[in-house]
């Protein structure tokens, strides 16, 4: 059967088979897995390897192109898989993963020339490729626009100099996406460009960042007259806003649901927690419970409805994608609260080693992370007030004026020259 005619329950009869020759189930499926478990190079390579199992068996890509390696199915053939591969071992990339085949790998479909396509989107659907993101800066975090660093052509090559922050997974990665500055005489959405960048290139410095739950997947970048050439570029010269465009769509959840499948069952995280502590009777407890899985389902059928109107739209507005990236950065500290609640001391502290009753704490101290990360939930009600709502935009100063000249006019307002 022609893969591009194929039925999704016909498909999903098809992966039902194939996952079951192919795959390993899991001895246990965790209710709630955080991103970035995954940590070593080890890890990584372990995943490639299963990777490349599901590309050999046409089950990687399944909704991206299939000219670039996939198979040129829809979001619902891709969801089916999940769904009929949840109980079994899929390839863990961690966070670096989830940028790759997410935002990045998108991006790259849908704005880079079919020969960087061809050289870049197999290798990425192997699992050769880990990618991240060279995006955010010390100086420009909401304000992505306000980024710095400075790429120059010199000849038939371009040279990049400046600092990345907040970069996830890039000490894993092999290769990055960077915006970086190239004309400095226009508004700042105009000059920016994006360039693939080897981590391994001379004149890249990567720098893992401690965070407060102990692990490290957020990097620095320094990139010090780091050298590419033009086959680099990701879209046009001066018109990678548009290549952010789309970026930021998908890492705020345009054709993802929540989660991998419906949450019918009551937040079984929460449920075994309460069990363990003793409160699973507690009337406290179970409205706690109860309270998680409204809001699991809302936010998963919310996530399915604005995939289902983005595919099936002839004219999407992809700016609605911010609801569900609204609704994940207010819901996810709340939801985690309701587990240090039912948990009590109990939740504070872990026998070493021990991952279930470590998960309590390790969600709150990760809680707010989703409310800041790919734009923060103002910037979302921003988008969503503007774009969506058609309410009048927030007064700027800087809209149509050179970059250059609102840097010189920020350094007069700071007194640091004239």
């Amino acid at each position: 059967m022609n893969d591009t005619m194929i039925d999704v329950e016909d498909f999903r009869r098809e992966a039902r088979a194939w996952i079951a020759a192919n795959l390993e189930p899991r001895e246990r499926v965790r209710a709630g897995r955080v991103v970035g478990e995954v940590t070593t190079h080890e890890q990584i390579d372990e995943a490639r390897a299963l990777q490349r199992k599901l590309f050999d068996g046409g089950y990687a890509g399944i909704s991206y192109p299939a000219e670039y390696g996939g198979r040129g199915l829809t979001p619902a053939h891709e969801q089916a898989f999940r769904e009929e591969a949840a109980g079994y071992v899929t390839p863990d990339f961690g966070v670096v993963g989830v940028v790759t085949m997410g935002a990045i790998g998108r991006s790259i479909a849908e704005h880079a020339s079919p020969e960087f396509c061809r050289r870049h989107i197999p290798a990425i659907l192997r699992g050769d490729e880990m990618w991240c993101q060279f995006y955010s800066e010390p100086e420009a975090g909401s304000d992505l626009a306000g980024i710095r660093t400075r790429a120059t052509r010199d000849g038939d090559r371009w040279v990049i100099s400046g600092s990345k922050i907040w970069s996830s997974g890039a000490y894993l990665a092999d290769w990055a996406m960077c915006l970086a500055r190239t004309d400095w005489d226009v508004p700042k959405h105009r000059g920016l460009t994006w360039f693939a960048i080897p981590c391994d290139a001379k004149g890249v410095t990567i720098r893992q960042i401690r965070q407060i739950n102990g692990g490290a997947e957020f990097c620095e970048e320094f990139l010090d007259e780091v050298e590419v050439t033009e086959d680099d570029i990701i879209g046009e010269v001066n018109r990678g806003w548009a290549v952010t465009q789309t970026m930021l769509v998908y890492e705020r959840g345009a054709g993802e649901t929540a989660t991998p499948t419906e949450p019918r069952a009551l937040a079984p995280d929460l449920v075994a927690l309460a069990r363990r502590v003793g409160r699973i009777e507690d009337p406290a407890a179970r409205q706690a419970i109860a309270r998680a899985h409204i809001n699991d389902y809302a936010q998963f059928h919310l996530g399915r409805r604005i995939a289902d109107r983005l595919e099936h739209s002839h004219n999407p507005d992809h700016a609605v994608a911010a609801y569900s990236k609204l609704a994940a950065g207010v819901y996810t500290p709340l939801r985690a609260r309701l587990g240090m609640e039912i948990g009590g001391p109990a939740a504070l502290a872990w026998a070493i080693g021990d991952e279930a009753e470590g998960r309590p704490a390790l969600d709150y101290l990760n809680g707010r992370r989703i409310s800041i990360a790919a734009g923060t939930n103002e910037v979302q009600r921003n988008g969503i007030g503007e774009r969506v709502l058609g309410l009048p935009r927030e007064p700027s100063f800087d809209t149509n004026k050179a970059f250059n000249e609102v840097l010189r006019n920020a350094r007069n307002w700071d007194g640091k020259v004239g």
